[in-house]
């Protein structure tokens, strides 16, 4: 008898402890096939009492800070894989009465440099590529010998912008579309110098995502969008998210606008991907960011890589990682996010990795309201935040 209490007991303490996702967990993972993907985790489900409360104080903030009469974009707050408040408001294509729901694609701008540093990191994690191994190791035209893969992702390259000296006439001809072969070129043979010397400070920069984007070509044999596709993408169900690669579909995507709903235009800078041209829904950013916390996704020692600060020349709480920015302080807390600005576009990816919180914001029509999104951190832990509420956006 003792023996089959302790047998049923066994038993039941490895169901208890099973870590197979829950298929009809609403936070579980699905693959672009609607099985449950091989980076799914399971997390603590929470309370209704808990997801109530939540929700209301959510709502009171997005209504006080966002206002979607004249917010156009998306809104999510998660926790636990588990959506709090979610919101979308506004035009994708004004002009053709097109408006913004829950699966449409917006332009992510920077926070689109996340997803490049973490397909790089896997591609570490698969030996294709190393993080200090020289850039002109992968890229053999790259002229400056000191630069490593690792200075590319925490910005400390001393590289100058491209959407900067490829604005001289002498140096592109803006009436041609640029690459991001071009800019690689255009740094090999035009005499564009460095802001620094490799490794020195930081110094954030977009030609740095753009570089990268062409080693994880030359690594794969594939185009960046295809290795996205295949690595990122499909393996989490993120079917409302691709890389926009050409400027002749430009009607086909969600636009971009002035705060008085000027639609703004394409230019010759629209091509180059890795640095942005990611567009995604907040739900899609859920999902890549709940595949963040499976060791199968991404490695526990590539993780560290990416959450820990480089960059301490000068004294302060700002620091970049590999691909994400975060503010480090004095008490020990870490608050990490991404923000984005690409023409009317503008977004911010928050990732609370203590709390497994997630907070997404993107809009399509120039407003900092996104940015507020750190003002939500303080509900969910020990965030020392001082914010002034007479502060603008």
């Amino acid at each position: 008898m003792l023996n089959r209490i302790l047998i049923l007991s066994l038993s039941i303490l490895f169901v208890h402890c099973e870590k197979k996702p829950d298929e009809k967990n609403e936070s579980t993972l699905k693959d672009k096939d609607g099985n449950v993907s091989e980076y799914a985790v399971n997390f603590t489900r929470l309370s209704t009492v808990y997801k109530k409360k939540m929700a209301d104080d959510i709502e009171y903030f997005y209504n006080k800070k966002f206002n979607s009469k004249d917010f156009s974009g998306g809104f999510l707050v998660a926790k636990n894989g588990e959506i709090l408040y979610e919101n979308y408001s506004g035009y994708a294509y004004k002009e053709n009465r097109d408006s913004i729901k829950k699966d449409t694609p917006i332009h992510l701008a920077s926070v689109s440099k996340v997803i490049t540093a973490v397909t790089v990191l896997k591609l570490v994690d698969q030996d294709k590529i190393e993080l200090d191994e020289l850039v002109s190791e992968y890229l053999p035209e790259f002229p400056h010998k000191q630069t490593t893969v690792r200075m590319l992702l925490n910005h400390r390259s001393g590289l100058r912008n491209y959407a900067y000296f490829s604005d001289n006439k002498k140096v592109w001809n803006k009436n041609k579309n640029l690459t991001n072969q071009d800019v690689l070129t255009l740094l090999a043979t035009k005499n564009i110098g460095l802001e620094s010397s490799p490794g020195t400070r930081f110094g954030y920069c977009n030609t740095n995502y753009a570089l990268l984007a062409l080693i994880i070509e030359k690594v794969t044999e594939k185009s960046y969008p295809k290795v996205l596709q295949e690595m990122i993408f499909d393996p989490l169900g993120m079917k409302n998210t691709f890389v926009f690669d050409d400027l002749k579909n430009k009607d086909s995507v969600c636009q971009s606008y002035k705060n008085n709903y000027l639609r703004l235009a394409f230019e010759f800078l629209d091509q180059v991907y890795g640095d942005k041209n990611i567009y995604s829904t907040p739900r899609d950013l859920l999902k890549f960011d709940l595949a963040l916390y499976s060791e199968d996704f991404l490695s526990k020692k590539m993780k560290s890589e990416m959450f820990k600060g480089y960059s301490y020349e000068r004294k302060g709480t700002k620091n970049y990682g590999l691909g994400i920015r975060m503010l480090e302080f004095e008490t020990g807390q870490h608050y990490y996010f991404h923000n984005g600005w690409w023409h009317g576009n503008t977004s911010s990816y928050v990732t609370l990795q203590k709390d497994s919180v997630t907070i997404i914001a993107i809009s399509n029509k120039f407003s900092k309201k996104p940015y507020q999104t750190k003002r939500l951190a303080p509900i969910f832990g020990d965030y020392p935040f001082e914010f002034n509420e007479s502060e603008g956006e």
